[in-house]
């Protein structure tokens, strides 16, 4: 009997900044040796967005398709919150996240990675379905797209939502309840935030239990995209904060595991680790010594 096909190798890669251009971060990207990249489209730390010239988007389409890259996503402004229970800032959040997705598919991405957003002081059941309420309004306006989202598993930090499972399997649920939103709708898990969250990921029986979870709840087939980031915190900490690869509380054997995972096999994998070297500048080097690890745990 034939033996089945190997399931390609996951696409591995990191975040780069686009300042210069978004085809620069397409150059640093080659130069790190990625497969797949993560962009902001914006200045995340503005509501203002700058138009994309038309000739930008297709040079960077362009530069995307010279470089070989597999995969590419963006993420969204940290500013978003669509759980605010303050009306105006819901209503621009909501606003700004239908912006993030048509600049994604004019730039030919596929999805933005969204937070959730935080409850404030909302009880947290409330906060769960305005979040899914205003992802999903994002996504109705945007309805000519076919860019989508995924919600990123988080850490819990302060009020933050989607550190469990549970609230981003209700959050699915809402948005696949309006007609049309379901394919456009799926998960992205950082392994720094499902671990400070609390859900463990070696040995081995535990990642499989995690995983298992995952399933269960959300459905590992709604699970497009892995931000592999060590944890400078403890198991269950609650606390975001990203490590190198091997450098942090996750450690080695976890990322061996998840490299070498079956069911997580064809996942692109998108570094979020520090580019700092000992001068407190960004250097390549960071990137491409973690790329190089997450190949050899995964034998090649």
């Amino acid at each position: 009997m034939p033996r089945s096909p190997r399931p390609a190798a996951a696409p591995l890669g990191a975040h780069q900044s686009i300042a210069g251009g978004f085809q620069r971060a397409v150059d640093l990207a080659v130069a790190t040796g990625c497969e797949s990249l993560q962009i902001f489209t914006r200045n995340i730390n503005q509501w203002a967005v700058k138009p994309i010239a038309a000739d930008d988007a297709r040079a960077f389409r362009a530069a995307v398709q010279a470089a070989g890259l597999r995969f590419v996503v963006a993420h969204d402004s940290y500013l978003i919150n669509p759980a605010s229970a303050d009306a105006a800032l819901r209503t621009k959040s909501i606003a700004g996240l239908a912006e993030e997705i048509r600049r994604a598919e004019q730039l030919g991405i596929p999805w933005v990675v969204a937070h959730p957003g935080a409850a404030g002081e909302q009880p947290l059941e409330v906060a769960v379905a305005r979040a899914a309420d205003g992802i999903a309004e994002a996504l109705a306006r945007t309805r000519a797209c076919t860019a989508g989202v995924l919600i990123e598993t988080t850490a819990g930090q302060g009020s933050c939502l989607g550190a469990t499972f549970e609230e981003i399997a209700t959050m699915l649920e809402r948005i696949d309840a309006v007609k049309g939103l379901k394919p456009r709708a799926a998960v992205c898990l950082d392994t720094c935030h499902v671990f400070a969250a609390g859900y463990p990921l070696a040995p081995k029986s535990a990642l499989d239990d995690t995983l298992r979870q995952f399933d269960r709840t959300i459905g590992l087939k709604r699970l497009k995209l892995i931000h592999a980031n060590d944890s400078k915190r403890e198991l269950g900490s609650r606390v975001d904060r990203h490590e190198a690869i091997g450098k942090g509380k996750i450690g080695v054997e976890a990322f061996k595991l998840i490299m070498t995972d079956s069911k997580l096999a064809g996942i692109p994998l998108i570094l979020e680790t520090p580019k700092e070297g000992p001068d407190g500048k960004a250097t390549p080097k960071n990137d491409r010594t973690n790329l190089a690890l997450l190949r050899r745990f995964r034998g090649g």
